[in-house]
């Protein structure tokens, strides 16, 4: 038996997240449910207006928010990060600690600043996000844990990475070290934006092929370059041996490798979209970790999503992570 269910490696971000309004996106020319890279200065100026507007704080990042929900529903993870010797740092891996999730910083720390995400979620649920990275760019393959992927189930790989030469470096490593070794390789395409500019890094990434991409319809249609979920279907199943395309309201399109599978949403008030497609891989891993077809580990990242959306921030309680196999 595997160490761990899933190990994971991605960008080590604290995210803030804040309640705003589509007029400060406009008013500050942001573009709306995308995730837009940058420098420390352009993001200390906007968290200066949105001291205006209630926020909260958590350890973040699109793999991190994945591994944090599958220890906290009962499974075991380990992530690949960098974070700086600084306050946000040491919150960082305190809370990956308190999840229960191992990391190869094991309470060390680098020079430099933590990355920080201002998440801002506006009255229709959306979230745009805005990313100083930090340390986080300089994550590569020295970070990531060999003997860690060998004891693993499913080698999980983030798509913000594909952003810095380095990270899609350390991306390509893990891969190719949990193929030599037999272990499932995963990846999410992580955000419309990322899968727009940096396709060819997520080519490279891919390589040969991978067991499972997660992904959303925009995404799916996005790398593919095509017009009609059907048509990307056909496209994916190229280089994907498995997947989940998640499509909102309509719930989500899974492939187990031999048939199609209509994973039906559960209807809910959206409040916030931040974190729904992290928490939908961690309890879709989470479920094929115990043992569930794809049908039955659909049904549980379904109902994980739709709690999630339904409240503020990107990650659960505990005791709703356990409710939900329980």
């Amino acid at each position: 038996m595997s160490k761990y269910d899933v190990y994971g490696l991605g960008n080590a971000l604290v995210d803030m997240e804040f309640e705003i309004n589509d007029q400060f996106l406009h008013d500050n020319s942001i573009d709306k449910g995308v995730m837009t890279l940058v420098d420390e200065n352009q993001q200390h100026e906007l968290i200066s207006q949105l001291d205006v507007f209630e926020g909260n704080k958590a350890s973040g990042g699109s793999a991190a928010n994945t591994l944090i929900a599958v220890s906290s529903m009962g499974g075991s993870s380990y992530y690949s990060c960098k974070v700086a010797d600084d306050e946000l740092g040491q919150f960082y891996l305190d809370d990956l600690k308190t999840a229960g999730v191992d990391c190869n910083m094991n309470g060390k720390h680098k020079g430099g600043i933590t990355g920080k995400c201002l998440v801002m979620i506006t009255p229709d649920a959306e979230r745009t996000m805005h990313t100083f990275l930090g340390i986080s760019s300089e994550l590569s393959p020295y970070e990531v844990n060999e003997d860690a992927i060998k004891n693993s189930g499913i080698c999980y790989l983030e798509g913000y990475l594909t952003t810095s030469v380095t990270g899609k470096a350390a991306n390509i490593a893990a891969r190719e070290i949990a193929q030599a070794n037999n272990i499932k390789t995963a990846l999410t395409f992580s955000d419309p934006f990322v899968v727009e500019h940096f396709r060819d890094g997520f080519t490279e990434t891919i390589g040969e092929g991978i067991d499972i991409l997660f992904c959303n319809e925009v995404e799916a249609l996005s790398y593919t370059q095509k017009d009609t979920v059907e048509d990307a279907v056909a496209v994916i199943k190229t280089f994907a041996k498995s997947f989940a395309i998640t499509l909102g309201a309509r719930g989500a399109l899974l492939f187990d490798g031999n048939t199609m599978i209509d994973i039906d949403a559960h209807t809910v008030k959206p409040v916030d979209t931040n974190g729904a497609g992290d928490l939908f891989a961690g309890a879709f891993m989470y479920g094929l970790a115990r043992g569930m077809s794809f049908e039955q580990a659909g049904n549980l990242a379904s109902k994980a999503s739709s709690i999630i959306v339904s409240q503020f921030g990107p990650r659960l309680q505990l005791m709703q992570y356990q409710s939900l196999v329980s």
